[in-house]
């Protein structure tokens, strides 16, 4: 399986404080992958790194069938070949409606000149709805998003990102907050969209990244501690010492 994202060799220091410490990852093209690791670990920088928002002092970033570096890339550029982050606390437009969040999602992932020649078409209301149904959404489009649940402001979020086709998914602890209904609706969620593109889940919440049963990066002071299976990572002795004996 090729790598759709390949990570090689980054390093980035804060103030003397080295974040990311010769980071090596890779990703294929369809897969669900989480990432765990104590506060301080790089999880966050790292995910930053991807989507250009801090620049590495060494290494590369390589994305896409062509391996196109993405160091050269600003954030919006980022964006356009086809990475979303989906950050901890959801983004929506509280004041709009379901629809209108993602229809304004729809036209966001269009050109400026077609932007402003826009208009909803049959195609683009049909989308809408796919989306809203992928997240489970259909029965609330004409609602004020303002008015959702925590969890399905998250969803809703999510699909404004699926708007955009993004072929890299980056989620920030997407289990916060959510009640065991909400987090039951999210693995699964998650799970499906892995089917058609890559998700990077960071999450702090063992029992949800055992729901998604898939491969598992541990980071530690920067750098890739171990990687495998949950039940093969939280049997590491290192992983144990670090991390799980901490009770965080």
């Amino acid at each position: 399986m090729s790598a759709l994202l390949e990570v090689s060799g980054v390093t980035v220091s804060f103030d003397g404080f080295r974040a990311i410490n010769n980071l090596t990852f890779t990703i294929g093209a369809a897969e669900l992958r989480a990432i765990i690791g104590p506060n301080g670990a790089g999880k966050s920088t790292f995910m930053d790194i991807v989507t250009g928002k801090t620049r590495p002092d060494s290494g590369s970033v390589l994305f896409g069938d062509r391996s196109q570096s993405l160091l050269k890339l600003t954030e919006a550029q980022i964006a356009r070949v086809g990475i979303g982050r989906k950050f901890q606390r959801p983004t929506v437009f509280e004041d709009q409606t379901v629809a209108e969040n993602l229809t304004l999602a729809l036209k966001a992932a269009r050109s400026p000149w077609r932007v402003l020649a826009w208009k909803a078409k049959a195609a683009d209301q049909a989308r809408i709805a796919e989306l809203a149904a992928e997240v489970g959404l259909s029965d609330h489009l004409a609602r004020k998003a303002g008015e959702l649940s925590h969890g399905q402001k998250q969803w809703l979020e999510i699909a404004m990102l699926l708007a955009q086709e993004p072929r890299l998914l980056l989620v920030d602890e997407p289990a916060a907050g959510m009640t065991p209904a909400e987090r039951d609706r999210t693995t699964d969620m998650l799970v499906d969209i892995a089917k058609t593109r890559a998700v990077v889940v960071v999450e702090h919440d063992m029992e949800f990244v055992r729901r998604l049963n898939c491969k598992v990066t541990v980071l530690h002071e920067g750098a890739v501690l171990a990687e495998g299976s949950l039940d093969h990572v939280t049997r590491n002795k290192d992983v144990i010492d670090v991390y799980l004996g901490r009770g965080e």
